[in-house]
């Protein structure tokens, strides 16, 4: 008997441990590694981005006024020009034989009308001597005021010449950038035709249209009309050009029905040129400097079923998931409208690997 329980207490000892052996410590969930940031204040303009296309500040056909043949072409193509140099020369001596015709014309019938005159007047002394009668007079009278007229249709068409030898000079009549030369040298040219001789460009300044909608024309309206200066900023849409820095200079007085957008114009000064005519722009026009503004990166925020979240860090390095209202983005920056305060810990890299209460360890600081 007495082996018999020595025996069952040998069992139950080792049913016991094996038990004991059995049961294990809960694995503690290890810490999920993050970058954090805090929740700041800073000074964050309000920013309207469009895509903008850029147009020149003023365009120019340059067209013949006289019929000729084109003598000499002053310019290269694709050449900078200056208000007021010569750019065509067509054949002036058909014009300038037509000129000396009209001065002598001119000549001939101030002589006509200056003796013309003298007899007006000497009639008009004898009529009233009895000399000559009253009808000479009046005659003589006529006739001065004929020639006289004549004398002046003879200088309208000699300034009408003069005009014709002076078209024969074609100058440029802004500054800007010439293109294509579409009439060359040797050529009979006509006033007024199609196509032009050449296309002038001014793109210094020049100008960057782009459309906003209406929705954001209030606020636009609102700060355009305090007179202030409007700062655009304007990034080619291609390419590493540098932005350029311009002004608001035209806002449209209609709203386009069709797209629900008005049309704006920036000026930008564009020294070196970089800006091209009918070159696609990113625009951002700035209304106004938030001094107070409540800012995060913006790949701190996390869209989910709900709405935008983030994951704030507290005092035990615990992760929780907070709810935030996004006003606006400005480049790397999100703008919090509520949720947030100053100071707070917010995680800005790791959230995929975060589930609320999850614990967290901060990258670069030693555990």
């Amino acid at each position: 008997m007495r082996a018999h329980n020595l025996a069952v207490c040998s069992v139950a000892g080792s049913m016991a441990a094996i038990v004991a052996c059995s049961k294990k410590d809960p694995q503690r969930q290890p810490s999920v590694p993050v970058s954090i940031t805090t929740v700041k204040r800073a000074s964050v303009p309000y920013i309207v981005t469009a895509n903008g296309i850029a147009e020149p500040m003023q365009t120019v056909a340059i067209e013949a006024q006289v019929n000729g043949i084109l003598n000499r072409v002053n310019f290269s193509e694709g050449q900078a020009v200056q208000a007021g140099q010569v750019l065509f020369q067509i054949d002036p001596r058909p014009y300038v034989a037509v000129l000396d015709q009209a001065r002598g014309q001119l000549a001939r019938d101030e002589a006509t009308a200056a003796n013309a005159r003298r007899d007006a007047t000497r009639y008009a002394a004898l009529v009233k001597e009895g000399y000559v009668t009253s009808s000479q007079a009046d005659q003589a009278e006529a006739a001065a005021t004929s020639a006289a007229a004549t004398v002046a249709a003879d200088r309208a068409s000699v300034q009408k010449a003069a005009l014709d030898v002076a078209n024969c000079t074609i100058r440029a009549p802004i500054s800007g950038r010439t293109g294509s030369l579409l009439v060359r040298m040797g050529n009979l040219v006509k006033a007024n035709s199609v196509p032009p001789l050449v296309v002038i460009n001014q793109i210094q300044p020049i100008l960057v249209r782009f459309s906003v909608p209406q929705s954001q024309f209030p606020d636009i309206q609102r700060y355009y009309r305090t007179g202030s200066e409007l700062l655009v900023r304007a990034t080619p849409s291609e390419g590493t050009g540098a932005p350029l820095n311009g002004a608001l200079a035209f806002v449209d007085n209609n709203v386009d029905s069709t797209t629900g957008t008005v049309l704006l114009k920036a000026r930008f000064s564009n020294p070196e040129g970089t800006i091209w005519p009918g070159q696609y722009m990113s625009v951002a026009l700035q209304l106004y400097v938030d001094p107070n503004a409540l800012t995060l990166p913006v790949p701190a925020v996390l869209t989910g079923q709900q709405g935008t979240y983030v994951y704030t860090v507290d005092t035990t390095m615990t992760a929780k998931q907070r709810p935030v209202q996004v006003s606006r983005t400005v480049d790397t920056l999100a703008i919090i409208a509520s949720g947030l305060r100053e100071g707070e810990r917010v995680v800005v890299d790791g959230q995929s690997r975060l589930v609320p209460g999850s614990k967290v360890a901060i990258k670069g600081i030693p555990r």
